[in-house]
């Protein structure tokens, strides 16, 4: 006879368990009671025809071996050979035996409540919690009897042991305890248990937390529990990491997404996990919901803060459920769709999923239909409507109106004007940035200004640069900024007297709070109107507006402002409508007074070496030019004085005296600040460089620059050779070969004629068959006053006779 206190036997050893608790006398195990084959306690014991007792299960699979390997049937026991295969059951042992665990194990388990507290020794605890765990595993009917004696909260208090072992094994009894046993579960839900649970969850130990996992995997089962654990602060949280866990091995990432799945039987639980980052269950209940779960759920989505990857997404699976919701459903069904397009819609990818969804339609019905949807919804209609037409998708292919109409249509252009101009701020701002979202595009900016030019509508929108609300103004800025290429003239004509929309530009343009974009947009509106409108130049130069920016490029120049992405916008614009002083030299005196005041040559000179930003340096270039051509009209000549008695008398006596220091090009005194004359001011070398630059409108726009110093009215022979000092003659036959735009060429053309009316230089060319071969392209193929050019050209090399005029002579 031999005592076990887990239940096995071993005849040839005695534990140290089983001693343990034969000293607190446990009933003995008795020979009979243990199978020889399994060496455990029986629990199906029959007999054989020998009489010998065995396992029916132990026996059953001796018997299979033996007709498997073609062996007689022998007894395992005695090995003599059977006649029959018969097994009869031994009831009464059975009974026996069932009696003798029910004491035994009643026994032990009084045992075993004994040893669970905080003064036990780990291996006390550790030999009661695997009873407790093997007496539930081996017959359900135990988990009554574990929690009528009260067992379960004390399994609970080892969970604070200070020994990892415990816990855990504390963790996996709790487990086999509340196993598909709802009273047991409930028992564990009441206090701080599930909290206790879920804290192992982030524990550092891996076997804890796959423990902790695999329990709230089974409390999970219980719709009662999910609303517990999910309410408890961070479970879910946990949950949803651990899923995503590259850490945790297999089975815990299995459990966790598992327990996941069930407590999404729980509405809040979905939201809980919407919002860390796990969002199908929510979008599966918006798509198979009853109704009043898919409206709440689509409310919460809206509430959500959603990355752009994941707003695609949620476009692809809901996007057409929440349209059909927003077209179809009650008031406060149709505000939940809306709120959450709303979200959606705010990134350009899953906007264009939205569109191909069909959202257009609906929404511009709601917009223009008078009582369709209260103003609080419309504004957010019209927020749907500037996302996804801000999405840079071609809306002018969507139909959204009888007979094709799209939303660039006239008439729907007049609607959102006429909207604008009957509802408060917030609509207005939005609507206007839909009109900033169509004339982005150059497919459609053009219906665009058509509808609002036959509805007189400019007065209006101009009128915007002076509301308070910066959002509004700003949108208005933008959406004139994009007009201005195609309406400059009436724009101008609309900013200009005394209602202060231009001075509310340049107000905006004054802020000093670094560079936004209003401030860009405001920049670029004012470069883009006409630059040699007269009166517009005027009235900036009587509000002070020219020095201001002055003042602002200057700083940038510095460094003293930097750092936004405005900056470089920003710049464009404000030199572009610099430059515009430079175009009105001839006719407006007080420009030639401020370029000399302020030193603008000198300063689009340095800004010619602004690299990076072309536009910068190709307007510099064009306001250098007219700087230039004006050159010749402020250089100072000299008066001689008249010839006297002797030179009148003897010829001999009227040689002019030497006059020095006088301006090569313009042979009179000249400076870059008064006169702003290129040769002065060492702009030459700079022009030059910018002829290998890679964009062709730069190369242009210093090539004409350049091309100055060889006008008519001044010295082009000593042009001629400041170019040659500044190393320039090849750098311009190399852009009259490469004739990148036909305007490139044609200028090429007319400078490359003025270098070959010097001998050396022609003399130099004739021998360069690129130079003939490119002049004969250009006489052959250009427009009629370049190929009057070329054949001068030409002339000069000798390739035309210098008798045979092909067209009438050009002086």
């Amino acid at each position: 006879m031999a005592g076990s206190w887990d239940g096995s036997y071993d005849p040839g050893s005695q534990s140290d368990d089983s001693h343990h608790f034969e000293r607190l006398h446990i009933e003995p195990l008795y020979d009979a009671f243990v199978c020889p084959l399994t060496k455990q306690v029986m629990r199906d014991p029959v007999t054989l025809e020998n009489g010998q007792t065995f396992e029916r299960e132990a026996i059953e699979k001796w018997f299979k071996e033996c007709r498997e390997s073609g062996r007689r049937l022998v007894c395992p026991l005695t090995q003599k050979e059977l006649k029959s295969a018969d097994l009869n059951p031994s009831i009464a042992l059975r009974n026996t035996i069932e009696e003798w665990t029910t004491r035994n194990e009643a026994a032990q388990l009084d045992m075993a409540r004994r040893s669970l507290n905080m003064n036990s020794s780990e291996d006390d605890v550790l030999l009661s919690l695997r009873f407790i765990q093997r007496i539930c595993q081996k017959n359900r009917s135990n988990k009554h009897v574990v929690r009528n004696a009260d067992l379960i909260p004390m399994i609970v208090d080892m969970l604070k042991s200070s020994s990892r072992k415990v816990r855990c094994k504390a963790l996996e009894t709790l487990l086999a305890v509340v196993e598909e046993d709802e009273d047991n579960k409930a028992i564990l839900a009441e206090g701080d248990t599930v909290r206790t649970i879920v804290k192992f969850l982030s524990h550092e130990q891996s076997k804890e937390r796959e423990e902790a996992v695999s329990l709230l995997y089974e409390l999970s089962k219980s719709e009662a529990l999910c609303e517990k654990i999910g309410s408890i602060n961070g479970a879910i949280l946990i949950l949803v990491g651990m899923t995503s866990s590259k850490s945790e091995n297999i089975s815990t990432v299995e459990k966790a997404d598992k327990t996941l799945e069930n407590l999404e039987k729980c509405e809040n639980n979905v939201r809980q996990m919407a919002e860390n980052g796990r969002l199908q269950p929510l979008l599966t209940q918006i798509l198979e919901g009853p109704p009043e779960t898919k409206h709440s759920m689509a409310a919460y989505l809206g509430d959500l803060v959603l990355n752009n990857d994941v707003k695609v997404h949620v476009a692809k699976t809901v996007g057409e459920s929440l349209i059909n919701i927003m077209k179809s459903g009650n008031m406060q069904s149709r505000e939940a769709a809306l709120k959450a397009l709303n979200q959606i819609s705010s990134f350009d990818a899953s906007s264009k999923v939205l569109i191909e969804a069909g959202i257009l339609p609906p929404l511009v019905r709601d917009l223009f239909t008078v009582g369709q949807l209260p103003m609080r919804l419309k504004e957010v209609s019209a927020t749907i409507l500037s996302n996804v037409v801000n999405s840079g998708y071609d809306v002018d292919s969507i139909p959204i109106g009888p007979d094709h109409q799209t939303l660039v249509s006239e008439d729907n252009v007049h609607n959102l004007l006429h909207l604008i101009s009957n509802t408060g701020p917030p609509i207005e701002c939005k609507l206007l940035q839909v009109l900033v979202g169509l004339t982005n595009s150059p497919t459609t900016v053009l219906n665009v200004v058509a509808a609002i030019k036959s509805s007189g509508a400019t007065i209006s929108l101009v009128q915007f640069i002076e509301v308070p609300q910066k959002d509004l103004r700003m949108a208005s800025i933008k959406l004139l900024q994009n007009l201005s290429p195609h309406m400059g003239q009436e724009l101008a004509d609309a900013l200009r007297g005394t209602v202060g929309q231009l001075s509310g530009l340049i107000r905006v343009i004054s802020e000093n709070t670094g560079i936004s974009e209003e401030q860009a947009a405001a920049a670029g509106l004012l470069a883009e109107l006409p630059e040699r409108d007269l009166g517009l130049t005027r009235q900036m130069l009587d509000e002070g507006a020219f020095q201001l920016i002055i003042s602002r490029v200057v700083k940038i120049k510095q460094g003293d402002i930097r750092g936004t992405r405005f900056v470089t916008p920003f710049l464009e614009g404000l030199v572009r409508v610099l430059a515009r002083v430079t175009f009105v030299l001839s006719d407006e005196p007080d420009t030639v007074a401020l370029c000399r005041e302020y030193g603008l040559a000198a300063l689009f000179i340095d800004l010619l070496q602004t690299n990076g930003i072309d536009n910068v340096q190709m307007v510099s270039a064009a306001a250098l030019e007219n700087l230039s051509l004006e050159s010749k009209n402020l250089t100072r000549l000299l008066e001689m004085p008249p010839p006297g008695v002797c030179a009148t008398i003897f010829p001999c006596f009227s040689k002019q005296p030497v006059i020095t220091g006088l301006c090569r090009i313009h042979r009179g005194t000249c400076s870059l600040k008064e006169s702003f004359c290129l040769l002065e001011g060492r702009a030459v070398h700079k022009l030059v460089a910018l002829l290998d630059h890679t964009n062709a409108k730069v190369v242009e726009a210093a090539l004409a620059a350049l091309s100055t110093l060889l006008d008519d009215g001044v010295d082009i022979e000593q042009g001629v050779s400041v170019l040659c000092e500044a190393e320039g003659i090849k750098p311009i036959l190399d852009v009259l070969l490469e004739k990148q735009t036909e305007n490139l060429r044609r200028r090429a053309v007319w400078v490359v004629e003025r270098l070959l009316r010097n001998d050396d230089i022609a003399y130099e060319v004739s021998g360069d068959q690129n130079v003939s071969t490119a002049l004969v392209d250009a006489f052959h193929h250009a427009d009629y006053r370049t190929r009057q050019i070329a054949e001068r050209a030409l002339k000069h090399v000798d390739k035309i006779p210098n008798f045979s005029g092909i067209f009438p002579n050009m002086g």
